[in-house]
């Protein structure tokens, strides 16, 4: 016997639908390309995303296409992930920092037949656009006639601005209903261990991700927040702030490329934001700035961190200096992104010092929708005692099971898991704590060192800018930890020093052989820190340098 309830299928029109109808007035405020401010709201900008549709539909576009975008946060970006998966499409986002070879590949890969960019890409694609011209078939400038880049396209490739196509379609346009499982968006990894990988996420998988991250023990934002999506909306359609902001009538703040300390802080006090997400390098920018220039943020009451481990510096640095509590997340493109949140437990809320930073540098707890377990090299379960390493995996709602153009269930292990390529620990009472990727981990002796720990110890310094730990090959123990450091402006490193730093916080035998001192660290297209980069060129350090 089935339910009698009405059965609706899980769109993400319906989100749009109900912010225009129930937060009308909740804004989306962007600081565009052109350097201006534009406000709009909710019951605004919902007509708009059906133009936006329209537009799709006048230029040919239909169910299941690829329609990309390479754009910064801003609300042309927003009417576009509306229109272009409310008409049944599927909305690519493609991250500008990515090399132009991987560029190609990915637009070639999905067969891309439209492509919307903001101005500041112009030069991307007029390099490309001559390698990617099999499917996509034109591209759509997101501007005004008088900001239009006079670039040259190859023949057959139509070369359009956005507004124009706008003020010619028509808001007359009824969203559509289809199947829940539809795809939606596409996502492709940053190719760190080989090339980028597409991720396919569904309208049910969407909605699920967003009704979960608005849960209390997650980010829960409410119609009073005010919302500053830090991390890019070609990131993982931004942590899916651009969907659960408008489920709760939130007002969004777009940044668009203005992402320095100074531009954010102006920024997030004009518009009285009360939470922001990213990745810990921007953080780190922001704090620099702060502690510079002597500004506050007046009204930001929490950050989000993930991307990467956060380190204790920002925890406390916010907290004691800021008043702004910083909550820890971990995810993945493959998981949409969120997997955990790090949320106090009533065992542990009333926890203080050392024992309270130790649980908010975990990555926190599976939220509903999510399970993961830990298995060693011969995928058996490990146990949850806090100690324990092994391959972190994960199944649920809105986890990846196939990659984009491969075959059913080919990202999954035979029983149904997906490997994320970390390893971890997970405590007693659920949370989680990533030592490594599995690609990064050091094995000593036969014995796991976690690089993670000791790169977070090491950001804690009062010399130290930025950290990495790379296994470097040894004769006697085969990896040992070599830790490789960008000082602060007028700082010098000390290298006995620093280690010396690390005594009595970690094992004797975890503490690094030596120290490189670096101008810069390499970074990925998110923001990571490029380890594969450090280890070609550090690998041989402890070798060619010992006796």
């Amino acid at each position: 016997m089935l339910g009698l309830m009405q059965a609706q299928p899980l769109l993400i029109s319906s989100i749009i639908q109900h912010a225009a109808r129930h937060h009308g007035t909740g804004e989306i405020v962007s600081k565009t390309v052109e350097g201006a401010l534009h406000r709009t709201t909710y019951s605004a900008i919902e007509p708009r995303c059906r133009r936006a549709a329209r537009m799709l539909q006048r230029l040919g576009v239909q169910g299941g296409d690829r329609v990309a975008t390479l754009a910064w946060n801003g609300y042309r970006h927003f009417e576009l992930y509306y229109g272009i998966s409310g008409m049944g499409a599927i909305c690519h986002t493609i991250n500008p920092r990515l090399s132009p070879a991987d560029i190609t590949y990915i637009i070639n890969h999905a067969s891309d037949v439209v492509l919307f960019l903001d101005t500041t890409f112009a030069p991307l694609i007029a390099a490309v656009a001559k390698d990617v011209r099999a499917s996509l078939r034109a591209v759509v400038f997101m501007t005004e006639r008088a900001h239009m880049p006079d670039i040259a396209l190859p023949e057959g490739m139509e070369l359009l601005c956005y507004e124009e196509l706008m003020e010619a379609a028509d808001d007359n346009y009824a969203w559509p209903t289809f199947h829940e499982n539809t795809a939606a968006a596409l996502c492709y990894t940053s190719g760190t261990t080989g090339k980028p990988k597409g991720v396919l996420y569904s309208h049910r998988s969407t909605v699920l991700h967003a009704f979960a991250s608005n849960m209390a023990d997650v980010i829960g934002l409410r119609s009073t927040d005010r919302v500053l999506p830090v991390v890019p909306m070609f990131h993982v359609n931004a942590w899916g702030t651009p969907y659960s902001a408008p489920m709760t009538g939130a007002s969004l703040i777009m940044p668009g490329r203005h992402l320095d300390g100074a531009s954010l802080t102006k920024l997030m006090n004009d518009e009285r934001v009360t939470l922001s997400a990213g990745v810990p390098t921007v953080w780190l920018g922001l704090l620099n700035h702060l502690r510079s220039s002597g500004e506050r943020l007046h009204t930001v009451k929490s950050f989000v961190i993930g991307g990467s481990a956060c380190p204790q510096l920002l925890f406390e640095a916010f907290d004691k200096e800021y008043g702004i509590r910083i909550d820890h997340a971990w995810g993945m493109s493959e998981l949409s992104p969120l997997g955990t949140y790090n949320a106090p437990k009533p065992s542990n809320i009333d926890l203080t010092g050392d024992e309270k930073m130790a649980l908010q540098l975990t990555q926190g707890r599976s939220i509903y929708g999510v399970d993961m377990r830990i298995v060693d090299d011969e995928g058996k379960e490990l146990p949850w005692d806090s100690k324990t390493s092994g391959h972190l995996q994960s199944k649920g709602y809105w986890v990846c099971s196939s990659y984009f153009g491969g075959t059913a269930g080919d990202a999954l292990t035979p029983d149904g898991w997906f490997a994320t390529g970390d390893v971890a620990t997970i405590s007693a009472d659920g949370y989680m704590e990533i030592t490594d990727r599995s690609k990064d981990v050091i094995k000593s002796g036969g014995e796991w060192i976690s690089s993670i720990q000791l790169e977070n110890l090491a950001m804690s310094h009062p010399d130290i800018a930025e950290a990495a730990i790379i296994a470097a090959r040894h004769e006697k123990w085969d990896e040992r930890p070599l830790l490789i450091v960008v000082p602060r402006e007028g700082k010098e490193i000390d290298k006995k020093a620093l280690l010396s730093f690390y005594e009595g916080k970690v094992a004797k035998w975890w503490i690094p052989d030596d120290v490189v001192v670096v101008k810069d660290l390499p970074h990925t297209a998110t923001g990571k820190v490029q380890k594969l980069a450090l280890r070609t060129q550090w690998a041989n350090h402890l070798v060619t340098t010992a006796g």
